[in-house]
């Protein structure tokens, strides 16, 4: 810690706590924690044992919660991350040729049944190359979970896969970048929101979740896309040096010629606010996830969807009107990470504390001057309403007047049967029909 932290945790106090109570870099070793399940590595195959490994060098902090999650889940959601991200480190790689690349996406969803099979056609600088050199370790592991999980996986790999390759082939074909905000919706689609649609099916097939979701495509949709966007936002300089282009063109040619004119400090106003309707396109998946979030039972899957999220939308706080996001990859404090996390592994009640706190401060960052102002307002009050109606606040005149101080248990059954049967049994469980 150098001296500047040193200066900013003296006045950030509750930060440096989050700090000692969670340690970013190894999350599983963070003092008074206790995980809700954990893996029992004695009774791990050499192969499995490799794959876990695999996934702490691809994805450390995503590691850490995976190995939380409920035995029935731990393996096949473990694997579904590796098999995507091996997908993901072939569609990155821009050192293999299309004619390559393109019928490796698409097949993929057959390699994986593949015995033995791995890949050493990634480039000497490619960060995951490792994860495809070892490969055969997940396809073996693959093969021994239940069938109705490997179609799951199958299925999303096979429309991933498909989904990449006509990106990938369009860029080679000399149409860099993305035009329109539906091609934007796809493309992020592709890449998020079939996980979420994936692991939907994973969290219901195993019993953990309810299954009014899968009857809920948009919540699983906005689920994948709010993270997906939420980073394209953040990363825009770090793609833009990789020559990429994820912003479409119907949002930042409203504000610039072109899109290097975005990274020219003479326009930084426009280019404040085109982020702003970035952030504004992405904000909108926000009320949704919360409502996603209530239909998870089970702590630990609880725990998984959630800690994503949260940091989502401390993300879109943090580069909401941030001129730094044109000049480099802006990161949230340790503190404000760990704080976030563990705020997001309790329950329902406490993610919405965490989503109304970063949304009061995007509206605190908002601007008149800006010509998105009046639809981010907006924006931010349609998630505040859905976090009222939920958990309506209290005011005054209810606080003198209310009962003696509920217990923790009776609190946590009269949130629970305010949202399960008011809210969510009736907007997704009429659509199913009476019984």
């Amino acid at each position: 810690m150098g001296a500047a932290d040193v200066i900013y945790y003296t006045f950030h106090l509750l930060e440096l706590r989050s700090i000692v109570q969670c340690n970013v870099s190894q999350l599983r070793r963070k003092i008074w924690h206790h995980p809700v399940h954990e893996r029992e590595k004695d009774k791990e195959s050499v192969s499995l044992k490799v794959c876990f490994d695999l996934l702490d060098q691809t994805s450390r902090s995503f590691s850490a919660v995976i190995q939380e999650l409920h035995p029935e889940l731990l393996i096949p959601v473990a694997l579904f991350y590796l098999i995507l991200r091996g997908l993901d480190t072939i569609e990155d790689d821009m050192t293999i040729p299309i004619e390559k690349k393109d019928p490796l996406l698409r097949d993929f969803h057959t390699i994986i049944e593949k015995e033995g099979w791995s890949f050493n056609g990634n480039g000497p600088d490619e960060k995951d190359r490792e994860l495809l050199v070892q490969f055969h370790y997940v396809t073996e592991e693959y093969r021994k979970i239940k069938p109705v999980y490997r179609q799951i996986i199958n299925e999303i790999t096979r429309k991933m896969g498909a989904g990449m390759a006509d990106y990938c082939k369009k860029a080679a074909e000399g149409k860099v970048g993305v035009e329109t905000v539906e091609e934007y919706d796809e493309y992020c689609y592709y890449v998020a929101g079939l996980v979420g649609n994936g692991l939907t099916q994973l969290f219901v097939e195993s019993e953990l979740a309810n299954p009014a979701l899968n009857e809920r495509p948009q919540l699983q949709k906005s689920m994948g896309l709010f993270l997906q966007k939420t980073n394209i936002i953040r990363d825009i300089r770090e793609d833009w040096n990789d020559k990429r282009r994820f912003w479409p063109r119907e949002i930042w040619s409203k504000y610039v010629d072109n899109f290097e004119d975005l990274f020219n400090p003479a326009n930084q106003e426009a280019a404040l606010n085109c982020s702003s309707e970035m952030v504004l396109n992405s904000l909108n998946h926000a009320d949704e996830c919360l409502f996603y979030l209530a239909g998870l039972k089970e702590q630990s899957v609880f725990n998984f969807a959630a800690i994503p999220q949260s940091m989502a939308i401390a993300t879109l706080a943090l580069v909401f009107r941030n001129p730094d996001i044109f000049k480099k990859n802006v990161k949230m404090t340790k503190g404000t990470a760990c704080q976030t996390m563990l705020d997001s592994t309790q329950n329902l009640s406490k993610v919405c504390q965490v989503f109304r706190k970063f949304v009061q401060q995007i509206r605190k960052k908002n601007t008149a001057k800006d010509p998105n102002f009046l639809q981010i307002s907006i924006a931010c009050g349609k998630v505040e309403q859905f976090i009222e109606t939920i958990f309506p606040s209290q005011n005054p005149e209810s606080v003198v007047r209310q009962k003696p101080p509920e217990t923790e248990a009776e609190k946590k059954e009269r949130l629970e049967a305010r949202w399960d049967i008011s809210k969510f049994s009736m907007c997704t469980l009429n659509e199913r029909g009476r019984s």
